[in-house]
């Protein structure tokens, strides 16, 4: 498994900045966000990601874009921009609200929203995958399986929800074997406030261990971590080698 930081982990540092930061970390890649590193359809910020990302001897291991299904939104500037940063994967998120709210005319809708952009996707080359996260249609495994099963070419990224024992998680990533692309990696408490993720090696050890178990190669991505800060970042990543060294 190879190693990644999410850009949205540090949103006030430039496109350089965190690109420098994930190389002095020993990372491999950087997951650019969507939302202020690489706006959808921006060429410029996409080409300078890039650039910052190659000067670094980095890849991108994925587009993590804040695309809506079933949103008037198009898809088209998202693909483009993935593809202008080379990436494979491009993060996407399942409707704008959780699946007890959802009627069954608007989750059809964000059905067929997925299946035509990783269809589209597919067509270029590239894979979209769900963000695994509450207050949309994957925040339960029964409806994520669900979305999965109904929408052809389509898969997930996956991350420990806040709330969930161990075992409900390693339940989740068995039952989602093979429809995994990356994981998004950090260590909260049960209310939610990120910790060190030293303190979470052992439920880590078993995550990364079940998600290997299918071979594909995928990115683990540090996303987040206590208080926004630099030392701790570059601590969490050291975690995270020793972890994956470990597998």
């Amino acid at each position: 498994m190879k190693t990644s930081v999410a850009s949205v982990t540090f949103r006030r540092k430039s496109v350089c900045e965190v690109a420098e930061l994930a190389r002095r970390a020993g990372l491999d890649a950087v997951e650019w966000g969507g939302d202020i590193h690489v706006p959808p359809g921006n060429a410029q910020a996409a080409r300078a990601a890039l650039h910052c990302t190659r000067e670094n001897g980095l890849t991108v291991s994925a587009y993590g874009s804040y695309y809506r299904a079933g949103a008037e939104e198009d898809f088209g500037p998202v693909l483009e921009t993935a593809l202008s940063l080379g990436c494979r994967v491009i993060r996407v998120w399942a409707g704008r609200q959780g699946s007890a709210l959802c009627t069954q005319e608007e989750r059809r809708a964000v059905t067929a929203c997925l299946a035509r952009a990783a269809e589209r996707a597919a067509q270029a080359g590239c894979v979209v995958a769900t963000e695994y996260h509450a207050d949309t249609l994957t925040d339960t495994l029964a409806s994520a399986l669900a979305l999965l099963g109904e929408a052809p070419g389509l898969r997930t990224l996956w991350q420990p929800p806040v709330g969930l024992t161990a075992a409900e998680n390693l339940h989740a990533l068995h039952a989602l074997e093979g429809r995994v692309e990356n994981l998004h990696v950090y260590h909260r408490d049960r209310e939610g406030a990120c910790r060190p993720l030293a303190e979470g090696t052992a439920d880590w050890h078993a995550y990364f261990a079940a998600a290997q178990k299918d071979g594909t190669q995928r990115y683990a991505t540090l996303e987040f971590v206590m208080g926004d800060n630099e030392e701790q970042f570059l601590q969490d990543a050291a975690a995270l080698h020793v972890l994956l060294k470990e597998e």
